[in-house]
C-alpha cells in the first residue's frame, strides 16, 4: 500500500499566533551560524548535516546545568564505535530534573482507589532529599543499581532521583510483571536495593503485590535492602517477616540525616543513568545502559522543540513503569511542567476516566497507545461532547502505528483544534526518531516528521535510501541517546547484532517504514523482522491491521509469515473476534473484499483463521515473531516476557495450515 503517492488530508494546521520554541531555536540558529533557514525541512537538514552543531547550539538553548563544560562535542563520528558525547562536561540529571525550588505544581498522582494528591517542586526537592540521605546512609553509592518494582506513583519519581543524585542507576518495571519475568531483568544487573509496594488496584480489585516480591528477593540473593511502601491499606497489614532485609518506607527514611543537603554527584555526560530492557521475546531481556547526558539532552530536545513545552504545561502519559513512555514523561519536570500519574485501568469503571483527569488538572497534553484509541472509540465515547478540553492543545501515541481511521476518530470525536502527534522510537534509544511537530501540519495517517539530529532514511535491501517505497528504518548518523553499552556485552557483541549487522555502519532499527517525498511525514509499517514477503511482494503487518481491526465484528488481529511444504511464503491472518460475531465463510469474505479494495490482491492473505486470543507483550505489542516460529515447529523461550502467555499454544499443530 503506497499512499505517498498523493498527498494525505490536512488534519491540522498551526494557528501561527505566535512563535513557537522551534522557531526561536530556528532563529537562534541563523544568527548563530549567519544561514537564512525558513522552514522545519530546512532545519531539520541543518541539523543531520550539521550534527554537532546542532547538539551543541541546543545544548545551550536548553539551559542544560552542568559543572564541568564540554572540550569537545563528540569523540568520533562513526556510529558503530558507541560515540562518546559532550566530552569532559559533569552533569547531573536530578540536578536538572529538580532546579525549579518553588511552590508551583511538580507532580500530581491519581489513580483507582486514590484521591488525587499534589506535590510542588519544593516539596518535591525535600522528598528526595530525605530519599537521598537515607540512601547514602544504607552504602549506596556511584555506579550501583536501585531497582524499582513500583506502581506509576511519586515514589517511583522520588527513588529515582534519589538514586540518580548519587550517580547511581535506576531500573523500574512495573507490579504487572511477574516475579520470573523480573528476575530475568533483575538478575542481570544485581541491583543493591529494591523499592516495591506491597499491593496495587486494577479494575476495581486489590492484588497483592507480597508473593511476588517474596520470590524476586529470593532469586536476588546479592539484594541487600528492599523498601516496602504501603500502597494499599495500612502498615499494620503488611506482614514482612518473610521478605529478608526487609524494612518499611518510612522506617527507611528516619535513616536519613535531618541536617543533610541534597547534592548531586557531578557524573561523565555518558554515565549510566537507566537501565532499560528489550522485551525478552526471542531470549533473556537485553539491558540497555542510558546515559544521563544522552537520556536528558534527547527528552529535552522532544519535550522543548518538539512538544513546545513550558512552564505551563501539564501533561499526563498513560504508562507503567516499565515501558520507556515512564521515563520520557518525567523529564518534563526539567522544563518546570506539571507532571500527572496515573495508577489503575483506563477503562474500568467507566472509558471516561482519563478524560475527567483531563478535565480536571487542565491537561494540555495527553498520551496513551493506538489501542487505547481505538478502544475508545469502539465504545462510542465522544469526550468533546462530554468534557470541558480547552485546555488540550496536544493528543501524542506510540507503541504501535497509528491508523488513518484512528485519526478521524481523534478529530472527530475528541477536539478538532490540536495537534495529534504519532511518535515513534523506542527502549533501544529511550526518546524518538520522528514525532509531533508544533510548526507544520498533521496529516491522515502520517508522523509529521523525523526529528531534529536524527539522520533517519528508509533503505531497500541494498543499502539505498528510497522515498514513497517501503524500507528499513534506519539512522545513518550518531546521536546522543543512543545505549552506552548493553550490560554483561562483552566485546559489545550483542549490541553490534542488535542494531549493525544488517548495513555496515548504519544503525538498523528493525522497524519497516515508508518516507513521504511531498509531505516529509513517515508512516511505520510495524516491525522489519515480521515483514510479510508472500512471492517477492514485500509489505508490513500494520498495513493489515489497519483495514482488518476496523471491522466491527474483528477485535483483534495478528498476520504472520510461514512456510509451506515448498518452502513458499504465506501470509496467515489470524482473528479474534469481538464478543457476539460468529467466524463465517461470510467473514472470511468480508476480510478478503476489504483487504482486496483498500490495500491490493496482492495482500490478502493465504489463510483467515479464528484464535481466541492474540499474545502481546508486556507493554502491549503483538507478539509476531514468537508465533511465527512455533508455526514453524520451534519452541519460545521466556513466555514471561507476554502479558498473555497461554496464548502462544493456541498457535501449534495447526491442522488448518496443513495445506497451505
Amino acid at each position: 500500500m503506497d499512499r505517498c503517492n498523493e498527498i494525505s488530508e490536512i488534519m491540522w494546521k498551526p494557528a501561527r499566533k505566535e512563535a513557537t520554541k522551534m522557531d526561536e531555536f530556528r532563529e537562534q540558529v541563523n544568527k548563530s551560524y549567519n544561514l537564512n533557514l525558513e522552514s522545519y525541512d530546512d532545519l531539520y537538514q541543518w541539523s543531520i548535516n550539521c550534527y554537532q552543531d546542532f547538539w551543541e547550539t541546543f545544548w545551550h538553548f536548553c539551559g542544560i546545568i552542568a559543572s564541568s563544560a564540554y572540550t569537545k562535542i563528540i569523540d568520533t563520528e562513526a556510529i558503530t564505535e558507541i560515540p562518546t558525547w559532550f566530552c569532559n562536561s559533569k552533569l547531573n540529571y536530578a540536578e536538572n530534573l529538580l532546579k525549579y525550588n518553588d511552590n508551583r505544581t511538580a507532580i500530581i498522582t491519581t489513580g483507582e482507589g486514590q484521591d488525587d494528591e499534589k506535590i510542588t517542586f519544593g516539596e518535591l526537592r525535600a522528598k528526595v532529599t530525605v530519599l537521598a540521605s537515607a540512601l547514602k546512609k544504607i552504602g549506596v553509592k556511584k555506579g550501583d543499581r536501585v531497582a524499582g518494582y513500583l506502581p506509576n506513583g511519586s515514589l517511583a519519581i522520588e527513588a529515582m532521583l534519589a538514586t540518580a543524585s548519587l550517580g547511581a542507576i535506576w531500573s523500574s518495571t512495573s507490579p504487572d510483571f511477574g516475579s520470573l519475568g523480573v528476575l530475568d531483568r533483575f538478575v542481570q544487573i544485581n541491583p543493591r536495593v529494591i523499592f516495591s509496594v506491597n499491593a496495587v488496584v486494577y479494575n476495581k480489585k486489590v492484588h497483592d503485590h507480597m508473593t511476588k516480591l517474596k520470590e524476586v528477593v529470593k532469586g536476588l540473593p546479592n539484594l541487600q535492602n528492599v523498601i516496602v511502601f504501603p500502597f494499599v491499606g495500612s502498615q499494620d497489614e503488611i506482614n514482612l517477616e518473610q521478605i529478608p532485609n526487609s524494612m518499611f518506607h518510612d522506617d527507611f527514611l528516619k535513616l536519613a540525616s535531618s541536617s543533610e543537603e541534597l547534592t548531586f554527584e557531578q557524573v561523565p555526560f555518558h554515565h549510566p543513568l537507566f537501565i532499560m530492557y528489550s522485551s525478552g521475546t526471542t531470549g533473556k531481556p537485553k539491558c540497555l545502559v542510558h546515559s544521563v547526558g544522552g537520556t536528558l539532552i534527547q527528552h529535552l530536545k522532544e519535550h522543548i522543540l518538539h512538544g513546545n513545552m513550558s512552564r505551563n504545561d501539564v501533561i499526563i502519559y498513560y504508562t507503567t513503569t516499565g515501558w520507556m513512555m515512564w521515563n520520557w514523561l518525567v523529564t518534563s519536570l526539567a522544563v518546570g511542567a506539571t507532571v500527572v500519574l496515573y495508577d489503575g485501568s483506563p477503562i474500568i469503571p467507566t472509558p471516561h476516566i482519563l478524560f475527567d483527569i483531563v478535565e480536571r488538572h487542565k491537561i494540555t497534553i495527553f498520551g496513551a497507545s493506538p489501542k487505547y484509541l481505538e478502544t475508545l472509540e469502539n465504545k462510542n465515547v465522544v469526550p468533546r461532547s462530554s468534557h470541558n478540553l480547552e485546555a488540550l492543545h496536544t493528543i501524542l501515541s506510540t507503541g504501535a502505528p497509528l491508523m488513518p481511521a484512528t485519526y478521524d476518530y481523534v478529530y472527530n470525536s475528541i477536539k478538532k483544534d490540536l495537534l495529534l502527534g504519532s511518535i515513534s522510537g523506542g527502549t533501544d534509544i529511550i526518546s524518538c526518531f520522528m514525532g509531533q511537530n508544533p510548526t507544520i501540519p498533521v496529516y491522515r495517517g502520517e508522523i509529521q516528521s523525523r526529528n531534529l539530529g536524527m539522520a533517519i532514511e528508509s533503505w531497500d535491501e541494498n543499502g539505498h535510501p528510497k522515498l514513497d517505497r517501503r524500507g528499513e528504518l534506519v539512522c545513518t548518523k550518531p546521536f546522543p541517546s543512543m545505549p552506552v553499552f548493553f550490560w554483561n556485552d562483552e566485546g559489545k557483541i550483542k549490541y553490534h547484532n542488535a542494531y549493525f549487522a544488517k548495513y555496515k555502519d548504519v544503525w538498523s532499527h528493525g522497524d519497516f517504514c515508508t518516507i513521504n517525498s511531498k509531505t516529509k511525514g513517515v508512516i511505520m509499517l510495524g516491525r522489519s523482522d515480521g515483514t510479510l514477503n508472500p512471492n517477492g511482494v514485500r509489505f508490513g503487518s500494520a498495513e493489515i491491521y489497519s483495514v482488518v481491526e476496523r471491522l466491527k465484528e474483528v477485535e483483534d488481529s495478528l498476520c504472520v509469515a510461514c512456510r509451506n511444504k515448498s518452502m513458499e511464503e504465506r501470509v496467515v491472518l489470524f482473528v479474534k473476534l469481538a464478543n457476539g460475531y460468529r467466524f463465517t465463510e461470510a467473514l472470511v469474505k468480508t476480510i478478503t473484499h476489504e483487504i482486496r479494495t483498500k490495500l491490493s490482491p496482492r495482500h490478502i492473505p493465504a489463510k483467515i483463521l479464528q484464535t481466541q486470543d492474540i499474545p502481546h507483550t508486556t507493554n502491549g505489542k503483538k507478539v509476531e515473531v514468537a508465533v511465527k516460529k512455533i508455526l514453524a515447529g520451534e519452541e519460545v523461550e521466556h513466555r514471561v516476557a507476554y502479558r498473555n502467555p497461554e496464548s502462544l499454544d493456541l498457535y501449534r499443530n495447526l491442522k488448518e495450515l496443513e495445506d497451505l
